[in-house]
């Protein structure tokens, strides 16, 4: 991090810091004072104060538009791609400042920090100088509050910067690579690779050994076409899995000249294998040709959208955060905001004003007739996987690639996947292969075809502008293209959930809609309706008026697939025929065309697909309803649903079926159960021969690393109990709590009984669903601070990974219970009944307790706050686990002394935690 030149004078600007647990102002003689938070309002709205996170803070205050001088933002602008903890101890470690000793202390600290910061503009070394002084520039006219100083500081240089559209590189065409070799893998040398990647003196693991050599048989030739040499292997947290994969896979892939992809779930995943990559190529320019992360295109900033919002499109707050994301552009290693190196706070700050704009969330890409399309993030990444050797992945983008074909037409389509975090397999299936006839989809094709019918923010192109050449050299794509035009005019258009609340639709589509907003109301029987929650009813015994809509809202989608299809199939011809007026970028263009309209045409094939059944006997393959979408009382979706009922028989089709080597891996892949579960959730019942199992338990020693204490006496419903449980168990701890919830109202509840509470007791709380920080920045938050707390719900179950004194403590508001929606139900039938929701709930709690122990020398407790817990779900713990119930004011002992000792002596791999398993009233 730059260093100031010289001591650093302080800025002439009062700073503010708000908690749960007070208000301090320090003026700008220095002098620091508490408030309260009608002065604190008071005071910012007259005067810009120094601040950190000011949507959090303005939380804090109950003033929602709070603004200021954000350190924040002012960091992003200096050190754009560098990452920080957005609070005050994050901030000092990364200035190499004195972090606060006391909340009192914060509020001069934030003018301390911003001093410094601004200080480094002035240093001799700053490598994001470049681009600086025309961004300040800009950042003044819109009134950006840190402008003025920071164009004080900064030098008009002598030449014409180069900035972001000129300094970014071009991606450049490449020979097509051959397919793989035919190679045999040696276990010794897979070992002896190991060896190397684990490093000269490292921890013995003779499961990690066990687990790679049964990987590297998933590189050997496949014997039967659609038959993939496929395995199934669970290995439990502390294995090493990571090390274990990717030591055949990087092997194979320099014997054979192949590209292995590995697929995740969770984007903290893909980080540690770009990490866990750079063993194998040490050299920089090496690894960033052999390894490459590849996402879904709305992951990555599009230069286009970019561009347009620099030039006007944007206004306000919104256009400084397009100016902050520009900067950004420049140092990123790919452009992926979504998970990479942009922060993830940052969005957060504008509140998320204009940053899905950023992106191509929409698929209106022009392709090659971009302008920066030789630059584009996106087209780069692709490029790239195609000459890597290990390309990191995630289950959405393969799913997605291999539902539309991508994967296939791709030069070097993968043969050889390795699936980690396979226990979402099952999942993202789900959500993949899934058919939506809703009105918020409806009205996406609307726009994707016509384009903007009002001033929306952003660039917005309907298909006769992305497509004008063809328009204008080809008359039969021309009329093709009117047609589709025209057509879409009868999906939903803006205001559409108003006119079906008012009984007026517009067009046959709304029409339908508004029937199913009907059908669904009258035959509500979970008394959710006045609640505000979303409703839903099985799509069966529809008759009368239903019927006619179904007609009429399929004539109206038919109408617009023809022309569609008569489009793609003229693109086809023209692209072979190559007419004069074709050149390279109209051809690329084109192809990209043909993309996107496939896209399109598959989704509304699947919509009169579904609605081709409607009336007559049920798909025993395919689940069906009718929902209305519900926020807090609001409708924000209505629509009819399709979902198979076992989502993997896709995926064996158009994935596993076509690959030569396929691994599934997981430390939960059983979800507690037994490996007909194992295959059941992977499709492998699927194939025609057996696939390979393998399985190796933890090293970890949960008899005296960990316990599961399930509370006896907190009473269901009672939410004054259950969050005093939540308070006193987080003091017992001293923090370092990591609370799930099942329902994001009971987190809301807890959270908001218990945060000034646990504030003044100097243990900061932050919740997911309540804090308005991404769930990203919430958990590196959680990490870097050991007395601090987090509740959240799914998203945390299994997506947090931090070892240390930082986690100690889990907690579980219930008996984590499958919600009972239809689709559930179906599969509870289909699968066994209670035995299929067993399953699920034994899953669930083997992830979430996997938060704890992360590494050796890692000890921690297991809370359900729920007496009746089933005994038959303890096999979801690992083996010796001890697991007791008791009185919360015992569990609270036990927390306490586990406390006392950490303190005092540490705590070391051999020292007992709890009870003997085979004592006491120990289960």
């Amino acid at each position: 991090m730059t260093q100031p030149a010289s001591p650093t004078p302080a800025l002439p600007y009062p700073a503010l810091h708000a908690s749960h647990s007070g208000i301090w102002l320090c003026g700008s003689d220095g002098v620091s004072r508490a408030i309260g938070k009608g002065e604190a309002i008071g005071c910012v709205a007259e005067t810009p104060h120094i601040l950190l996170n000011a949507p959090l803070m303005g939380q804090r205050l109950g003033y929602p538009d709070l603004s200021g001088l954000d350190l924040l933002e002012l960091f992003a602008f200096i050190h754009p791609a560098q990452f920080v903890v957005p609070t005050p101890v994050g901030l000092a470690k990364v200035l190499g400042l004195e972090p606060p000793e006391r909340e009192a202390d914060i509020a001069a600290f934030y003018r301390l920090a911003a001093s410094h910061l601004l200080a480094g503009l002035q240093a001799g070394h700053w490598p994001e100088r470049e681009g600086a002084w025309s961004s300040a520039q800009a950042l003044y006219r819109l009134r950006w509050p840190w402008a003025g100083e920071v164009s004080k500081r900064l030098k008009k240089p002598d030449e014409k910067e180069r900035w972001l559209f000129s300094k970014l590189e071009e991606w450049e065409e490449e020979t097509p690579r051959p397919a793989p070799r035919t190679v045999t893998m040696d276990e010794n040398a897979t070992l002896a690779q190991l060896g190397k990647l684990t490093g000269e003196g490292s921890e013995e693991r003779a499961g990690q050994k066990r687990y790679a050599a049964a990987v590297s048989g998933i590189f050997s030739p496949r014997r039967v076409k659609g038959t993939p040499n496929m395995l199934l292997a669970e290995a439990g947290t502390g294995i090493g899995k990571t090390l274990g994969y990717l030591a055949p896979a990087s092997l194979w892939s320099a014997k054979a000249e192949g590209a292995v992809w590995i697929s995740t779930f969770t984007k903290a995943l893909q980080r540690q294998l770009d990490r866990e990559t750079r063993r194998i190529y040490p050299d920089e320019e090496t690894f960033r040709k052999k390894v490459v992360v590849r996402k879904g295109r709305e992951n990555y900033l599009c230069l286009l959208n970019l561009e347009d919002a620099l030039q006007g499109g944007f206004t306000g707050r919104a256009a400084i955060l397009a100016h902050l994301v520009a900067r950004w552009a420049v140092y990123s290693k790919d452009g992926d905001m979504i998970g990479g190196d942009l922060p993830g706070w940052l969005p957060t700050l504008f509140r998320r004003n204009g940053a899905t704009a950023l992106t191509d969330r929409r698929g209106e890409c022009v392709y090659a007739g971009c302008p920066h399309y030789r630059k584009c993030f996106i087209e780069k990444s692709a490029r790239a996987s195609q000459q890597a050797d290990i390309v990191i992945a995630n289950h959405a983008l393969v799913m997605v690639n291999a539902a539309r074909g991508t994967l296939g037409r791709e030069q070097n389509a993968p043969t050889r996947l390795i699936f980690d975090e396979g226990h979402h397999l099952f999942d993202a299936a789900d959500s993949m292969f899934a058919t939506r006839l809703s009105g918020q989809e409806a009205i996406e094709i609307r726009r994707w075809v016509i384009g903007p019918e009002s001033r929306n923010r952003g660039r917005r192109r309907g298909l006769a502008a992305r497509l004008a050449d063809l328009a204008s050299y080809d008359d039969e794509g021309g009329r093709a293209i009117e047609s589709a035009r025209h057509a879409a005019e009868a999906m939903p258009g803006d205001g559409w959930l108003q006119r079906l609340a008012e009984s007026e639709p517009s067009g046959p589509i709304e029409a339908l809609l508004g029937e199913v907003r009907h059908v669904v109301f009258a035959r509500d029987e979970s008394q959710s309706a006045d609640a505000g929650y979303g409703l839903e009813t099985e799509l069966t015994a529809i008759e009368g008026p239903m019927i006619d809509a179904v007609a009429g809202a399929a004539g109206a989608i038919d109408a617009l697939l023809k022309p569609l299809v008569r489009l793609g199939k003229r693109i086809e011809h023209l692209i072979e025929e190559s007419p004069d007026w074709m050149d390279g970028p109209a051809r690329a263009r084109m192809e990209g065309a043909l993309s996107s309209l496939g896209w399109r045409c598959d989704t509304l094939s699947g919509w009169l697909a579904l609605l081709s059944r409607i009336g007559g006997p049920a798909d025993p393959d395919f689940v069906d309803w009718m929902m209305i979408e519900r926020f807090e009382g609001r409708e924000y979706d209505i629509g009819i649903c399709r979902h198979w009922l076992d989502p993997t028989i896709p995926v064996t089709e158009v994935v596993t079926k076509p690959a030569h080597g396929l691994m599934i891996t997981s430390a939960t892949l059983k979800g507690g159960g037994d490996w007909e579960t194992a295959r059941a959730r992977s499709g492998a019942v699927h194939l025609n021969q057996a696939v390979q199992e393998f399985e190796v338990p933890s090293p970890f020693n949960y008899a005296k690393q960990a316990k599961v204490i399930i509370v006896t006496d907190i009473k269901r419903g009672d939410m004054a109990a259950l969050a005093g449980a939540y308070a006193r168990l987080i003091e017992a701890s001293g923090g370092g709590t990591l609370g799930l919830f099942t329902a994001i109202r009971r987190l809301r509840t807890v959270y908001a009984r218990i945060a000034d509470r646990m504030a003044q007791n100097g243990l900061p709380i932050y919740a997911q669903h309540v804090d308005p920080i991404d769930t990203g920045t919430l958990v590196d938050i959680f990490r870097d601070d050991p007395k601090a707390s987090l509740l959240g719900t799914d998203a945390l179950r299994d997506g947090v990974d931090v070892p240390g004194n930082s986690l100690r403590l889990v907690v579980m508001e219930s008996v984590p219970w499958p919600r009972p929606n239809i689709l559930h139900k179906a599969r509870r039938l289909a699968g066994g009944g209670s035995a299929y929701d067993d399953r699920i709930i034994r899953a669930r709690l083997a992830q979430a307790f996997g938060r704890i122990i992360r590494r050796a020398d890692d000890h921690g407790h297991f809370i359900i706050l729920s007496s009746a817990f089933p005994s038959r779900l303890l096999s979801a713990f690992p083996d010796g686990t001890p697991v007791e119930r008791m009185p919360l004011d015992r569990a609270l002992a036990e927390i306490k002394e586990a406390k006392s000792k950490t303190v005092q002596y540490g705590l070391s791999p051999d020292t007992s935690f709890g009870h003997d398993s085979a004592q006491g009233s120990s289960i």
